[in-house]
């Protein structure tokens, strides 16, 4: 007998594809999936990628699932690696009885009910009767190819054409009420539609088969968005729109991003953002959340600026704190008021809302945030809050996480309680006779000149380097790409030429290596005091973040473009790995980026901290 497709569907999504494939290929961290040198050809770099449902070889052309994995590796047949894999997960194997099959050609069926339902919707749309709906998706800012891409229809102006249309396709009305498109009547009357004068919005499951719909109303009438019931083939709870395009860009890299509705979905995805996804117009569930931490570790939830955003930015972080493990998280962006994915894209177009995901806050940042807003500040509303921060914090299960999500919260809880810097002003200094003092002039340090400013710039850039070295692998390309006098340029040269065979990243291994080589003079050059003293970052006692951010701060400083452009990529890095690595590095450049942004010097070019 043909096992279920849903049962096969229930087993993939149980059995986690890298752990049976480490068990005979030895496999390494690449972004969001693995890889590793393929057992099925002998290669010496590894060309073979794993990734949540699926692997891939691009040496030699073998792919498969975990079923395939088997039978490939260990010379299974197709039931015998079904068997291993369900006894794993802990699953029974569907009995070869009458009734089953049954049960299995039903979920068929219905599938194939629900694909002549899209085109027969998709027809309705382009032709007359669905010209008003086919020009509202246009007022909307669709082309035709992304309505064509997402199965976009039109269910027709009343009740009753659906069950004539595909009768002619041996469709029946029991047929589509199971299918969830007919809805039997409480009075005893026939079975009715349930999408009309709706443009219509085919949901696929994660293999791009059509499994229900939602349909908008046009005009004023309530309720704007229906959805179907719940069916064999249909789980609201579990099913995510869009999730099957999102799935597909996963894969190339792209950031996935949980937004609100279909049309936010559709837009982002025009606007080339292809891992949007959206639940469907219930709050995020716990399985809709195991779905997307499938296809990145760090997701990007967005939600509206407004108090109905806030309520569910809440609830997400409710159901997602027990799941949270150090390896697996979410970031949170909050829109303007007024805003959503669709309005930022069409009105101010998708390098702003890049520009919001690039400003996203890990769930920790957030969560306080979200928590604090409202909080009187009195003892009480202050004992409160830290009460339940303290018990937001206990509920992730990963107690190591636990404890420094907790310790995070607190920190900015303290931070929030700190007083403003005293300015004087009815307490100001007076004289004898009660005059109140002018106060002493600022000094004012003396500007140098463009071209001198920025060769110390370039100097103290060099300098942090030769100082701590072990930045390079993270800076190198953006270092190399730098305009540098030529004695400075001539120095990079020797460093990058020693980085890419130093075993360990020491400074004074480097030094040596540059007295060896003999530029000991443009060294001790770049290191001195003069003409001018370096920051503070440059110095030997300067701890590692300060002084990879110092780095960045002095190359924004001479090339503010590409230090945006790094933000940028640092901040999809973070997404996709979420390693502690490409946190360093993200929280490097947003702290350069945003001491420049705010026009403050951050690191002083003579050595004093601005403070």
């Amino acid at each position: 007998m043909r096992l279920p497709d849903g049962f096969l569907d229930e087993l993939r999504a149980r059995t986690p594809l890298s752990a049976i494939v480490g068990r005979r290929v030895k496999l390494a961290r690449s972004g969001r999936h693995w890889k590793g040198c393929c057992p099925f050809h002998n290669e010496k770099s590894p060309s073979f990628y794993v990734y949540e449902d699926g692997y891939h070889c691009f040496g030699c052309g073998e792919h498969g699932d975990a079923v395939g994995f088997l039978m490939k590796s260990q010379g299974l047949q197709f039931r015998d690696a079904v068997d291993l894999l369900a006894a794993e997960a802990g699953m029974d194997v569907p009995k070869p009885t009458a009734e089953a099959a049954e049960v299995e050609q039903r979920r068929l069926d219905l599938h194939a009910v629900l694909e002549a339902a899209a085109a027969l919707y998709q027809r309705r749309l382009h032709a007359r009767e669905g010209a008003r709906a086919l020009s509202y998706l246009h007022d909307r800012g669709l082309t035709d190819d992304t309505i064509a891409r997402f199965g976009l229809g039109w269910s027709g102006e009343g009740r009753g054409g659906l069950a004539p249309a595909l009768a002619a396709s041996d469709i029946d009305v029991p047929m589509l009420v199971e299918a969830g498109l007919m809805r039997e009547s409480d009075d005893g009357r026939a079975p009715y539609e349930l999408f009309f004068n709706r443009v219509m919005f085919p949901i696929r499951d994660r293999r791009g088969r059509v499994i229900s719909f939602g349909g908008r109303i046009l005009g004023d009438g309530q309720p704007k968005y229906v959805n179907g019931p719940e069916t064999p083939l249909f789980s609201k709870r579990r099913t995510l729109y869009g999730l099957d395009l999102a799935r597909e860009a996963a894969r190339k890299g792209a950031a996935i991003v949980a937004v609100e509705g279909y049309m936010d979905v559709i837009a982002l995805h025009q606007a080339g953002f292809h891992g949007a996804l959206a639940p469907l117009g219930t709050a995020l569930t716990e399985e809709q959340l195991a779905e997307m931490w499938k296809l990145s570790p760090v997701p990007i939830l967005s939600f509206d600026g407004d108090a109905a955003g806030q309520r569910a930015a809440l609830r997400v972080a409710d159901v997602a704190l027990p799941a949270l493990t150090p390896e697996r998280s979410l970031r949170l962006v909050r829109l303007p008021a007024g805003e959503d994915p669709d309005t930022v894209v069409r009105k101010h177009g998708p390098a702003k809302f890049q520009d919001y995901l690039d400003l996203s806050s890990p769930l920790s940042s957030a969560l306080f945030g979200l928590m604090q807003e409202g909080v009187p500040n009195t003892p009480e509303g202050r004992a409160g809050l830290r009460t339940r921060l303290e018990a937001a914090a206990s509920r992730v299960a990963d107690k190591a996480l636990s404890s420094e999500i907790r310790s995070a919260l607190l920190d900015q809880f303290f931070a929030a309680r700190q007083k403003p810097a005293r300015v004087q002003t009815s307490f100001a200094r007076r004289d004898r006779f009660g005059t109140p003092l002018k106060p002493p002039p600022a000094f004012t340090r003396p500007i140098p000149g463009a071209e001198a400013a920025s060769s110390e710039r370039a100097r103290a850039l060099v300098a942090i380097l030769l100082r701590h070295p072990f930045l390079l692998p993270e800076i190198e390309e953006a270092f190399g790409g730098l305009d540098l006098p030529d004695a400075l340029a001539t120095l990079r040269s020797a460093i990058l030429h020693w980085s890419a065979a130093a075993q360990v990243l020491d400074s004074k291994a480097l030094i040596t290596h540059l007295h060896e080589v003999g530029m000991a003079a443009q060294a001790a050059h770049t290191l001195s005091a003069s003409p001018v003293p370096l920051p503070v970052c440059a110095s030997e006692a300067a701890m590692p973040a300060e002084a990879a951010a110092g780095w960045w701060h002095f190359f924004g400083l001479m090339d503010p473009g590409r230090l945006e452009n790094e933000v940028a990529n640092a901040s999809l890095a973070f997404a996709q790995r979420a390693d502690a690595a490409s946190q360093r590095r993200l929280v490097a450049l947003c702290t350069a980026r945003d001491a420049l942004r705010g026009g403050r010097i951050g690191w002083d070019e003579t050595g004093a901290d601005d403070g």
